[in-house]
């Protein structure tokens, strides 16, 4: 064998037992059992062990031989004896931990991130089973408190077009080359073969391949002892806007460490041509050094690349953000005392670099204060992190138009994540926005007073939220936490960000509504009991689709109660149901306010406030355009009042009312219904079609009969030129939804239509396109998330409420069926898209 080769393969096998030794002093003992129990769950198929697979399940990993320490090992946790037999013809070349396992990253948090690498020759039936094993494999893992992820990788993965799909885990399409390059900065080898790319010097990379080709030609090394997934000379620049979308999706729920790996991107972009990854980097350092430092460590050298970028660039303030989400990440707590085995090396490094930084004892106690984080100081971090974030995002997209590269992440997933950042960051009116994506533990407040101020007065009029109690001391020197012209949207802020509990006590002082404080207490209470914070993540299906509301939890006279100031009187059975919303000689609505707060398919938290003499109307008409026609109705509604008088009558009326018109706006097909409501002394119709529900305010019944025979006059509410016109304007009809801009493609022999509805549902038809649709979506989506025009401001680059993309398919029985596009090969290139998109005469 090359002797080069020897020397850096013996060099690689210390350096991998010290990493070993590193990575399992630092875990809990359930999480040191399984890293070291998984190969041999792996390496065997064996009934009595976890993970069993009846059929042809590939076995056996190559250069793999369970010890004495394996059996004592499977003995303790499973009291069984290890298979003796030998397996002849192991069939996984190895397995590898990547990530965080065993850098100065690694944390309480990690969890162990595993490729198994297997021959891309192995029957494809047999790869599916060897998957469902290491899923059963994830399970055992979870049931011992301890997340275990499998990745299958074949080995030339990286030499052919990527097809993964995306998952909560993996990142699909967005990353592929770059995926690669963090595999050989950080993989450990568990079992198996050694790693090939480590072990060839690193002025071949250039010609990696020729170079490796030779070796084994002139027998300097044997294929079958190593796993080579190629080399890594470049990485496309396609792939760059594709992994920040990525990056930021996974910041969602970690932002600390997302904004170092977006930031990488962005450094990355930088240097573009020439870009050098810290891969490579890792790679000289390994080679020419003989002690494993934090020039080896993978986020000590992600640290540094991004430091360097930024002092180039000169933004000391996010230069001063990533050293504290790099600080974060260690959870090594300087100030404190350790009593963590093996873990001098890291609060070494980490002395000497915050030496550097010049951080004082005070900076450092406040950061090893997180997990007591309050309100305040989370707020400053989440707008702190979120600018970062949205800056690498802002600095990408100029550089994808820059350098005119399209994004190499399929159509689809684009969408999938672009609408997952979308429910996350997008600052909406009426909104909820989540302030503490795992910044500190615990938010609840002693405290919280709701303060109105009425009209014509200093401060804008609405609602003021105040973590203190009422007095006046304490206000003066207490800032506002936020306001609203409306109170609901600050209970339901203070509730989903977890500030309010059921121990909080909430404190009131109000001008100009009918809120009492024990309604005020029984609201937030009420709030408390149906609408759950933590629900699971929105499915990849959810986010193909519009989105539509999941819980609906509606509250009347909270703010208004028009029987609030009623002297008492007799509820009688002769004023119930009928005429709460026509109450009286006066015809008086008996439902003064509405406020919805709902959870949608794409799991926003939404609030509606209806304060007015019609509340009933303009509510019903607003909450019945949020739904589309094949919408499922809400999975749960809750309904509550708080009025003085009649309020069981009012949640009976209102409720009742509300079922029978989501059932006909959801189930009104062909044809039209019309619905007419007294309130407040007028009289309104409701117009129910596929397109949408319509309101009109009705003089007498002549006016009903008007607006019927004006809309028998077209055939259709869409104006659509096209071959299944009934059809494709049923389907098309059927899927619009309200804020929502969509593109329908009807394929033909040639070519396609376009149909594209915007976001108050009206339809532009485009007619006999030719040449391919990926590329128009890829167009079409590079318009919407980057503006032609220079803005003003950050918030206005930023765009993540990308089109939504269907494919109106002709079914065997002449039907037609709507799926979401699915981007296939890329073809030539389509017009450009603005002299594409002409409207069909």
């Amino acid at each position: 064998m090359n002797q080069e080769i020897i020397q850096l393969r013996d060099k690689s096998d210390e350096f991998s037992r010290l990493r070993v030794r590193s990575a399992l002093a630092l875990m809990r003992q359930d999480e040191a059992d399984v890293f070291q129990s998984f190969p041999l769950l792996l390496h065997f198929n064996d009934p009595a062990l976890p993970g069993y697979i009846k059929g042809d399940v590939p076995v056996g990993i190559c250069h793999f031989n369970p010890t004495k320490k394996h059996q004592n090992l499977v003995q303790k946790l499973f009291a069984i004896e290890l298979p003796e037999d030998e397996i002849e013809t192991p069939e996984i070349i190895g397995l590898y931990a990547m990530g965080s396992t065993s850098s100065i990253g690694q944390c309480s948090e990690s969890d162990f991130d595993i490729w198994i690498c297997y021959s891309h020759e192995l029957d494809p039936a047999r790869v599916e089973l060897l998957d469902k094993k290491s899923w059963e494999i994830t399970y055992w893992a979870e049931s011992l408190g301890v997340e275990l992820n499998f990745f299958l990788i074949p080995d030339n993965k990286f030499r052919v077009k990527n097809k993964a799909e995306l998952s909560n885990e993996s990142c699909g399409t967005s990353q592929h080359m770059l995926l690669l390059d963090e595999f050989y900065r950080t993989s450990l080898r568990v079992a198996g073969r050694r790693i090939l790319w480590r072990q060839i010097p690193h002025e071949h990379e250039h010609h990696y391949d020729s170079y490796v080709k030779n070796l084994c030609a002139t027998g300097q090394i044997n294929a079958d002892d190593w796993l080579d997934l190629g080399g890594l000379y470049c990485v496309p620049a396609e792939e760059l806007f594709g992994a920040t979308l990525w990056q930021l999706y996974k910041g969602i729920d970690n932002p600390y460490k997302a904004t170092l790996k977006t930031i990488l991107m962005e450094a990355y972009s930088w240097e573009y041509p020439n870009i050098e990854l810290i891969s490579t980097s890792y790679k000289k350092s390994f080679q020419e050094q003989d002690s494993y430092d934090e020039h080896l460590d993978p986020y000590c050298l992600m640290l540094s690349k991004v430091s360097d970028y930024l002092i180039s660039i000169n933004d000391l303030q996010r230069l001063e953000l990533v050293r504290v989400c790099f600080y974060f990440k260690t959870e090594e707590m300087l100030s404190k005392s350790s009593f963590k085995e093996n873990s001098a090396w890291r609060r070494t490094i980490l002395n000497k670099l915050i030496n550097q930084w010049g951080w004082t004892d005070s900076q450092i106690a406040d950061l090893d204060n997180r997990n007591n984080w309050k309100i305040r100081e989370v707020k400053q971090a989440n707008t702190l992190l979120l600018d970062a974030l949205m800056l690498s995002y802002s600095n990408l997209i100029k550089f994808a138009r820059d350098n005119n590269i399209s994004e190499s992440i399929s159509a689809e997933d684009i969408g999938i994540l672009s609408r997952k950042l979308y429910a996350a960051h997008e600052t909406l009116p009426g909104k909820v926005d989540i302030i503490n994506p795992n910044i500190s533990p615990n938010l609840v407040e002693h405290n919280l007073s709701f303060i109105q101020i009425p009209e014509h007065r200093k401060n804008k009029a609405g609602w003021y939220l105040f973590n203190s109690t009422l007095d006046s001391f304490e206000l003066a020197s207490t800032p506002c936490l936020g306001d609203s012209p409306y109170l609901s949207k600050l209970v339901a802020w203070s509730y989903v960000n977890g500030l309010y509990d059921e121990d909080t006590k909430l404190h009131l002082y109000n001008q100009g509504s009918d809120l009492v404080d024990k309604n005020l207490n029984q609201f937030a209470k009420d709030l408390y009991a149906v609408f759950p914070v933590y629900v699971p993540k929105a499915s990849d299906k959810a986010l193909s689709a519009p989105c539509a509301i999941k819980h609906l939890s509606i509250f009347l006279n909270v703010e208004k109660d028009p029987t609030r100031h009623w002297q008492d009187t007799e509820e009688s059975e002769l004023n119930q149901i009928d005429n709460v919303m026509a109450y009286g000689e006066n015809k008086e609505s008996l439902i003064g306010s509405i406020d919805f707060i709902y959870r949608n398919s794409w799991n926003e938290v939404r609030t509606l406030h209806f304060n007015s003499q019609f509340s009933v109307v303009e509510a019903l008409n607003t909450i019945l355009s949020k739904m589309h026609q094949d919408a499922s109705p809400p999975h749960q509604i809750d309904l509550f009042c708080y009025s003085r008088h009649f309020s069981e009558q009012i949640c009976q009326s209102f409720g009742s009312k509300l079922n029978e018109f989501i059932q006909l706006r959801l189930h009104t097909v062909h044809t039209r219904s019309v619905q007419t409501l007294w309130t407040g002394g007028r009289k309104f119709g409701f117009y129910f079609e596929r397109k949408g529900v319509s309101l009109q305010h009705l003089e007498s019944a002549v006016d009903i009969y008007s607006h019927i025979s004006k809309k028998k006059l077209s055939a259709s509410s869409l104006n659509l030129k096209t071959t299944h016109y009934d059809q494709t304007a049923d389907v098309i009809e059927s899927h619009i939804s309200e804020g929502l801009i969509q593109f329908f493609f009807e394929n033909y022999h040639n070519g396609f239509n376009v149909y594209i509805a915007n976001a108050d549902n009206d339809v532009e038809t485009f007619l006999n396109f030719a040449g391919s649709k990926n590329e128009f979506v890829q167009n079409v989506n590079r318009f919407y998330a980057s503006n032609s025009h220079l803005p003003d401001s950050l918030d206005e680059q930023i765009n993540f409420n990308l089109p939504q993309f269907y494919d109106i398919t002709l079914n065997e029985d002449k039907t037609l069926s709507l799926n979401p596009f699915k981007s296939s090969k890329l073809t030539a290139s389509t017009q450009d898209l603005l002299s594409a998109l002409k409207p069909s005469e």
